[in-house]
């Protein structure tokens, strides 16, 4: 992409790095950052910017496309696109890319951190001393190393996380719906059946779609064959959480970690979703952080560089 005159603009709907609004302006746009804007904001104001950047709390869909009449380029800091209408941004010749390679890593280690973390129990225990327990045998861990994972999903974060795993000595069973071929000495081609029947550990990389939205429900949970500890960094939608915590109420679980929730937004909770995060949050085998198994330092600035890549602009440290 050559850049932009001085009258191309660009607004940034999120938080991101420094690096990004300087690249931008040292390409000739004007940025303007508004990382606290709202929907009806952004769609009132989207017809007088040629790029967008996208977080993950506005969305670019065909009501804010129609109005954008000089959009050129989208860009999402991260990964998933289900935000963004890319069929009608397409339609509309308005090129959209994402950055799931800058944050891939951070994703990776975070997984690796929560499995450890529950099968070593270290948040529970921690909170135990803290209340001056001091419970050894209770807490006695599990190890890693000679387990099966299952992972679903072997895209950027997916394929991170078989890397990182394989010093551990686990055997990794990995289904992708789209993908074949990708099988080697560590990584073993499966299907979601045969991780349902043998994996100890499941972990989910998928993005949010019409074929991902719910997949983990009852019917799944109730196929689990090993008591399997279940981690998922990739969207809260795609669990049904009734019946992820009656799977963890029935022992069907070892343990959960989820670092996204169906609803991320705490202060807007029905009765019913209050409800169920405090069943979750009563257990002592379930791990819970607020969607930052991407957010760490290095993949904040990564993301930026890697979108400023794609959009064939230099970034300016």
């Amino acid at each position: 992409m050559t850049p932009g005159s001085s009258q191309n603009s660009v607004l940034i709907t999120g938080s991101a790095h420094p690096v990004l609004a300087r690249s931008l302006e040292a390409a000739g746009y004007v940025v303007d950052q508004r990382p606290t804007i709202t929907q009806q904001e952004s769609e009132a104001c989207i017809g007088n910017y040629t790029g967008l950047v996208l977080t993950t709390r506005i969305k670019a869909d065909e009501a804010l496309l129609q109005k954008a009449v000089k959009l050129k380029w989208i860009g999402r800091l991260g990964s998933g696109m289900e935000l963004i209408d890319t069929d009608f941004a397409t339609q509309h010749g308005i090129v959209c890319v994402s950055s799931p390679e800058g944050n891939r890593l951070s994703v990776a280690e975070h997984v690796l951190g929560m499995i450890l973390g529950l099968n070593h129990k270290i948040a529970a225990a921690d909170l135990e001393v803290r209340r001056r327990h001091w419970k050894r045998e209770q807490n006695r861990g599990t190890e890693l190393s000679g387990k099966t994972v299952g992972i679903i999903g072997y895209g950027n974060t997916g394929s991170e996380l078989a890397r990182l795993l394989v010093p551990f000595n686990v055997n990794l069973l990995v289904y992708d719906r789209f993908k074949s071929g990708f099988g080697n000495e560590f990584v073993q081609e499966s299907t979601l059946e045969a991780i349902q029947q043998q994996a100890e550990i499941i972990s989910f990389h998928v993005p949010l779609t019409e074929l991902t939205a719910g997949m983990v429900n009852a019917a799944f949970l109730n196929t689990l064959q090993r008591q399997p500890l279940l981690v998922n960094t990739s969207r809260g939608a795609i669990i049904k959480l009734e019946d992820l915590i009656n799977a963890l109420d029935q022992e069907k679980l070892r343990g959960v970690a989820l670092d996204v929730l169906p609803n991320e937004d705490l202060s807007s909770y029905t009765p019913l979703e209050n409800e169920q995060l405090e069943r979750l949050t009563c257990k002592n085998n379930v791990l819970l952080t607020p969607h930052i198994a991407g957010y760490s330092y290095e993949a904040f600035e990564r993301m930026s560089a890697v979108l400023l890549e794609k959009l064939g602009m230099k970034a300016v440290f």
